[in-house]
């Protein structure tokens, strides 16, 4: 794959603008069909430009208009918010407090740097194969979860170009609800509370919640070589030292005894469930106990959401297809059929795509061909599982003409 060097962004973003972004789906998408008057009109969009200039409330009359300024401005990041009241960009013109937020797509955001306390192979804003598990997992568990429990249909998850993962909940009731509803559906959601002070996270009650089984049976298929293999989290007296940090105080010194005693992961975890399973026996009036084994998994393995991007309706998120500018890699969609196959290192970054289209253009010269082969082409190759995918999804979505 082409190297991307930042340097040459401003060039690849021009030819990127220009001759990639899919700005029919793209419109179609945040069009919804067109059924309700001026809904695209009124929705926001923000640029972050070169050098950190960010430009809020944004808005365009159709897809011509947004293309056009895309062009011109070749934004750094493009971030999708609300659908308001009045056109965002005469938002100054609208008398004091009549300008609000009215609709928008119940977003969720999940980001790496969340899971410090328990990834062991990186940090901050560094990813490995070892730990895109978390990511894995998380969406498994929260589309399970949106599709089962809430009964909603579509969702499109997207690769964040860096080292998480953005879901948008469209459905037209969805986009409808307040922000009471939507923080009562993260909150539903979320498992793992507490900061950085706070040891242990999770906390299940006597009665075990449907969610909190079916997320658990999730967990279970990944759990041995996640975190018993590849982040080893009983390799040693620090790394177990976390873990014996959320059992009783009763059990710890045989379990300190036991870990001693067993010569990795694997073992260890074994010589906790027995000993856990000794402890409820012996212990039977104290519930403290009862699911142990359980919130440990879930401490280690759980989504963590930023509550606070899904239930402000006026908050943005990042695009679809738009490019990070560190990586340089693109924000693509994640086919749900394929969560598993998914890896961020092989998605396509702006480097190797204008590449390529560098190359076929050369090809097409030679052959005499036309700027719309090379379009067609281009989008054959690297991008085209992924452009395929966000289509079908926006037609699901509007159900209008192909």
């Amino acid at each position: 794959m082409e190297a991307f060097d930042p340097a040459e962004l401003p060039e690849l973003l021009k030819l990127y603008y220009r001759r990639l972004f899919p700005y029919g789906q793209y419109y179609r998408w945040l069009n919804y069909g067109g059924v309700v008057k001026n809904y695209f009109q009124h929705r926001e969009f923000s640029f972050t430009l070169k050098d950190d200039i960010y430009i809020r409330y944004q808005s365009f009359n159709n897809q011509s208009d947004l293309e056009k300024e895309m062009q011109k401005m070749n934004p750094y990041k493009i971030d999708i918010g609300a659908v308001y009241s009045h056109r965002p960009n005469q938002h100054n013109t609208v008398k004091l407090g009549a300008f609000q937020a009215q609709e928008k797509e119940l977003v969720f955001d999940i980001d790496m740097t969340d899971y410090d306390d328990v990834r062991r192979c990186c940090s901050s804003a560094d990813i490995c194969s070892k730990c895109w598990t978390l990511m894995t997992m998380a969406i498994h568990i929260i589309d399970r979860a949106l599709k089962e429990d809430f009964g909603f249909k579509h969702r499109l998850w997207v690769y964040s170009g860096r080292r998480g993962v953005h879901c948008w909940v469209c459905d037209e009731s969805v986009r409808k609800l307040s922000s009471a509803v939507r923080s009562g559906i993260v909150e539903y959601l979320s498992l793992v509370k507490g900061g950085q002070d706070v040891k242990k996270k999770v906390h299940l009650s006597e009665k075990i919640h449907p969610f909190v089984r079916k997320s658990i049976n999730i967990i279970k298929k990944y759990f041995e070589q996640y975190a018993l293999v590849d982040q080893d989290i009983l390799e040693n007296k620090q790394s177990w030292d976390k873990i014996l940090a959320l059992v009783p105080e009763t059990v710890r010194d045989e379990l300190q005894q036991g870990f001693q005693r067993q010569s990795n992961s694997p073992q260890r975890w074994e010589t906790l469930k027995n000993t856990i399973n000794k402890y409820q026996k012996n212990n039977k009036n104290d519930k403290c106990g009862l699911w142990l084994e359980w919130e440990i998994m879930l401490q280690y393995c759980f989504p963590r959401l930023d509550i606070n991007v899904s239930k402000g309706i006026n908050h943005l998120l990042k695009s679809p297809f738009s490019v990070h500018p560190k990586t340089g890699r693109i924000s693509v969609p994640i086919d749900l059929q394929k969560v598993d196959q998914f890896d961020p290192f092989t998605v396509p970054t702006i480097s190797s795509i204008c590449h390529e289209l560098d190359v076929i253009s050369t090809k097409e010269e030679e052959e005499n061909g036309t700027e719309s082969d090379t379009k067609h082409r281009t989008r054959e190759s690297k991008l085209k599982c992924h452009f395929i995918y966000f289509s079908s999804n926006i037609n699901k979505i509007i159900r209008g003409p192909v």
